[in-house]
């Protein structure tokens, strides 16, 4: 603890070039990791967003299965799950050697954070389209518009509009639930700070490596901010949606 406060020790990190070379990779990496993971969490979303809300009872219970499913189990055993399995499978169905089985942690890191926040992404998107009165989609399709119409020309615009709030507001979460890819060698921020700490036992590596996080997730939490109050200034008469937003 007393390294926090040793200013020789910090002077020394941050002189020490190829140490933050390596704290820049590690940056880089959770910087990649967080853009896909977000990426299939949206299309995961979006996909199963739309599935719930579907007049097919099949297509709403597998949406409600892989919804229920992510959001109550945590996120480290759905990771070290995908880097156990996945060789596994490779191995016995494919016939691959344990060297070619093996995927590498960025591959794990996508799939755990992208797969556990599409199931936050699809609740928030369910709940906004649930949120559009009925009577907008009666009124569509009264004036000739088909089930697809209705959704692209007047459900979908409100909204995105209402969920982008939630939905940066998971994307926030994202970029911090990277971390876990640390745990499976994923050479991320979180990683390379849990390396020198390590090696050196200076704590400065795990505040450095949180100043890194907070750099990357103070402009999303102020977007989020942003967009909540303006949400918020919208007139009475289109606040209709905001009570189904979910945070």
């Amino acid at each position: 603890m007393t390294s926090l406060f040793d200013w020789s020790k910090w002077l020394r990190l941050l002189s020490d070039g190829p140490t933050l070379l390596t704290f820049a990779e590690g940056l880089k990496i959770t910087i990649l990791i967080a853009i896909a993971g977000l990426l299939l969490a949206m299309a995961l979303g979006i996909v199963f967003g739309f599935m719930s809300v579907a007049k097919n009872k099949i297509l709403r219970v597998i949406s409600r299965i892989y919804v229920e499913l992510y959001q109550n189990t945590p996120l480290l055993l759905q990771t070290f799950f995908y880097y156990y399995s996945i060789p596994a499978f490779r191995r016995s169905v494919l016939g691959m050697s344990i060297r070619e089985a093996r995927l590498s942690g960025f591959i794990y890191g996508i799939l755990g954070v992208g797969l556990y926040h599409g199931a936050y992404m699809a609740e928030v998107i369910r709940t906004g389209i649930e949120a559009i009165p009925k009577g907008q989609t009666e009124a569509a399709q009264s004036q000739g518009f088909t089930v697809l119409q209705t959704m692209i020309h007047v459900i979908l615009p409100q909204t995105f509009k209402m969920i982008m709030p939630p939905m940066t507001n998971q994307a926030l979460n994202l970029v911090k639930n990277t971390s876990v890819v640390a745990l499976i060698s994923g050479f991320d921020l979180m990683y390379y700070s849990n390396v020198y700490v390590t090696k050196g036992g200076n704590l400065n590596g795990y505040v450095l490596c949180a100043i890194m996080y907070f750099i990357i997730c103070l402009p999303l939490a102020q977007l989020s901010k942003h967009l909540e109050l303006k949400a918020a200034q919208v007139p009475e008469d289109k606040k209709t949606v905001n009570k189904g937003e979910v945070a």
